[in-house]
């Protein structure tokens, strides 16, 4: 009797997180004002592939720190990375304090996305994960 309900509340959950991930861009060009030039070609992130065909969860990538701990929960509204991360990219960012380097939005997505996707390596030697600049990272800036 109760697993109507609880199948009822599950299926329309999930319609609920489709919805939300369908809402967003299939690709998005990962650009900023914070990078006024380009010394290479900018990265475009499909959003619908990592979501949908892969199956990563919203909250893998987007996040509100309160008090050491992701409070961000799939639904709340999302805002640009560079609202929060919003260090310019300057000579030695990787020799700056760690707590300095997550304000750097570079770093920040190098971290996130090459993190993840040295990880995929690592537990799939196979997987197509880009790990290298120019796996990303067009030769033409645009």
């Amino acid at each position: 009797m109760l697993v109507l309900p609880v199948l009822a509340l599950a299926l329309i959950f999930a319609g609920t997180l489709i919805a939300v991930a369908s809402d967003a861009p299939d690709v998005i060009t990962l650009n900023s004002s914070l990078w006024p030039e380009h010394t290479k070609g900018l990265v475009e992130f499909t959003h619908k592939k990592h979501a949908e065909d892969y199956g990563i969860a919203c909250a893998d990538c987007h996040h509100k720190f309160e008090g050491g701990q992701n409070v961000w929960k799939e639904g709340d509204p999302v805002q640009k990375c560079e609202e929060c991360h919003n260090e310019p990219t300057i000579q030695g960012e990787k020799k700056l304090p760690p707590d300095q380097q997550k304000l750097n939005l570079k770093l920040a997505f190098h971290g996130n996305c090459i993190d993840c996707h040295k990880k995929l390596k690592k537990e799939n030697q196979e997987s197509k994960a880009p790990v290298t600049c120019a796996q990303c990272h067009p030769k033409e800036a645009k």
